[in-house]
């Protein structure tokens, strides 16, 4: 039976909605279908060609759903569990995850390579990022679909499956806020506004949100902003006003652009961290000088999928979204359906609107 898709034909070709036959799961393999799927700028960066991956694919890479039916070796999950997508499963053998780091896995998006599914005119199809959760349904590899966590509504679900351990993560595992320090986070999109409530649930003090748009104030501020700035040249003299002239101890910058990430840098006090979360383009130049590496003092350092383990983690956040500490609904926008994805992406690529959840 066929359901429906969003593909990617080519890149930077417009999503296409259509047909696609799933095969049955195999061994080890886990067949689920979606309850939501939360529309990534991530999603977009493979459609634009930032990130490589195999096409035609079907995209989408943060989702939740109900376990259809499981192939032969499958026991962590049986049908009727709900479960939650890891795009990034982790292989527990290379170098990286010999070091526990699971986040920086060699082989981790191994499976975008493998047949996923066809066309109904039979184009052979790819998982974008391994959970292709732009359909109606889905066959994963058994290690993609984590249990859902009690407590945790199936569709808001979805956002933890990449904003909220990405946003989380980078505050918490990455750069490690402490209680009373300060941070700025810039960009207010879904992974900007769980890097809110990460700053506010690991006690920071005055915590600063920038983003390009005046209209995502009251949302920043809901998640956790005590300050709001709308990005200008003038955001890092902004800050550091804010913060007695020091700067914040930590800037967590969630939207990929030199622009953006030099001007977190410029927002961190002597001694603080920059954390970049982002992801930017080959021609996203950003500069330094040698003198300023050394008179600063900063820490400047990549984060990857919130340097997070999921399975260890996911645990963790259903517990503050019980205790009502963390929020998932506030991070979405709009909930739309799968035909309004073209639109959402093109809202995006526009630097409109904030997190959209596609609710199947």
């Amino acid at each position: 039976m066929a359901v429906r898709a969003a593909v990617l034909p080519a890149i930077g070709s417009p999503l296409e909605i259509t047909g696609i036959e799933l095969p049955e799961p195999g061994p080890g393999r886990v067949r689920v279908r979606l309850a939501a799927a939360g529309v990534c700028h991530s999603d977009l960066s493979l459609s634009n060609g930032t990130m490589r991956v195999p096409v035609p694919a079907v995209l989408g890479h943060e989702g939740a759903g109900t376990v259809v039916a499981v192939g032969e070796g499958v026991t962590h999950v049986a049908p009727g569990d709900g479960v939650v997508l890891n795009w990034a499963p982790s292989c527990g053998g290379c170098h990286a995850c010999s070091l526990g780091e699971v986040w920086l896995c060699a082989n981790a998006l191994s499976g975008a390579a493998d047949l996923h599914a066809r066309t109904v005119d039979g184009t052979d199809l790819h998982p974008g990022l391994n959970v292709a959760a732009f359909a109606e349904e889905t066959v994963v590899p058994a290690s993609c679909a984590l249990p859902l966590p009690d407590g945790v509504p199936l569709t808001d679900a979805a956002l933890l499956g990449c904003a909220v351990l990405t946003g989380y993560g980078a505050v918490h595992h990455a750069a490690q806020v402490r209680p009373g320090e300060t941070v700025a986070v810039f960009g207010a999109g879904g992974v900007g506004l769980a890097a809110l409530q990460a700053a506010r649930i690991a006690g920071a003090s005055t915590i600063v949100a920038v983003d390009v748009s005046p209209e995502k104030e009251e949302l920043a501020r809901a998640a956790g902003a005590t300050e709001y700035l709308v990005a200008s040249e003038n955001t890092p003299r902004e800050i550091r006003a804010l913060t007695g002239r020091q700067g914040v101890d930590v800037s967590v910058e969630c939207v990929g652009r030199a622009v953006t990430i030099r001007a977190a840098w410029e927002s961190t006090r002597r001694g603080g961290r920059t954390t970049v979360v982002g992801i930017g383009g080959t021609d996203q130049q950003v500069t330094f000088n040698a003198l300023e590496i050394f008179h600063w003092g900063r820490t400047l350092s990549g984060c990857v999928y919130g340097n997070s383990d999921p399975a260890r983690d996911l645990p963790v956040l259903a517990g503050h979204v019980r205790a009502g500490r963390l929020d998932l609904g506030a991070l979405v926008t709009e909930r739309i359906d799968l035909d309004s994805i073209p639109a959402a992406f093109a809202n995006m690529e526009a630097g409109k609107g904030g997190r959209a959840l596609v609710v199947f």
